[in-house]
């Protein structure tokens, strides 16, 4: 019922130097900006997904939440949403497994710069109910605008999405049995702990345990983004050049991948970079 990872939501304080620093780290554009109940939105639609940035704008309900969120968590991935074919099933299926959805909202947004619209339905799963990780569902029926390439060296897709957890089994439940997606990897290694891999579409919702690192067992979190690019060495050189704190090349722990930490410029995300192996995109 799920088809792909819709968009994930990073929360910042201030929407513009946010958006200057995911346009020099993807070298795209934003492909949609807009304002409304309580936030100000900048949407960057990489190939397969869309980072949306947000701030608390004026002074209502949802601003003041952000706000909370902002002065206790600091900046970072809030959320993740899901997309799928036919929200009324996915909203039926969510209230069967004790997920309590919220009732589904029609949405409309209008982009600040074109005019253009989009609307779509969405509805959100009880944050108690999906382990402290706040994963909303939509249906859209038109693909949001791509963002243009500015420069060579970009980013073009994301390859995954971490969760940490605490409780490997009761997250493979949500993930797998209940929310139905599929498992592709579960690994376990005394150094690092235990990984599994969930397909989403074309990427990955990675959902890792590391034993001894709990603090709160009742509590997943989202922990990092992976984005994937065509030629790493170019990256390198391109985010080196503009100021970005990034680490040096390294081999990847998947066979014939290469990787580099993005270390600055990512409003707070852990983020890596990732050449996939040959053949793979």
């Amino acid at each position: 019922m799920i088809t792909s990872l819709d968009h994930v939501v990073v929360l910042t304080g201030d929407i513009n130097a946010a958006s200057a620093a995911y346009q020099a780290l993807f070298a795209r554009s934003p492909a949609w900006q807009n304002s409304g109940e309580g936030a100000d939105r900048v949407l960057f639609t990489l190939d397969n997904t869309t980072l949306e940035l947000m701030a608390p704008r004026g002074e209502d309900a949802n601003a003041d939440r952000i706000r909370s969120v902002l002065a206790a968590q600091g900046e970072g991935l809030a959320s993740i949403c899901f997309r799928t074919s036919d929200i009324a099933k996915m909203h039926r299926r969510l209230d069967r497994l004790t997920l309590k959805p919220d009732p589904i909202a029609e949405v409309e947004s209008r982009d600040a710069i074109s005019g253009a619209t989009l609307a779509w339905k969405r509805t959100r799963a009880a944050t108690d109910a999906t382990r402290g990780v706040r994963l909303f569902f939509l249906e859209r029926d038109r693909e949001r605008p791509l963002s243009v390439r500015t420069t060579t060296g970009s980013i073009t897709a994301l390859d995954h999405v971490v969760v940490s957890t605490p409780d490997p089994e009761r997250a493979a439940a949500l993930y797998g049995a209940r929310l139905g997606l599929d498992m592709a990897l579960d690994r376990s290694h005394p150094d690092w702990g235990r990984l599994m891999f969930f397909r989403c579409g074309d990427l990955i919702v990675e959902v890792s345990h590391r034993p001894g690192k709990e603090m709160d067992i009742s509590q997943d979190r989202l922990r990092g983004l992976c984005w994937r690019v065509a030629d790493i060495d170019a990256t390198h050189a391109r985010l080196s050049q503009a100021g970005v704190d990034v680490s040096e090349i390294r081999t990847g722990r998947k066979p014939g991948t290469r990787v580099m930490t993005v270390r600055s410029g990512t409003c707070g995300v852990p983020t890596l970079l990732v050449q996939p192996s040959a053949g793979k995109s």
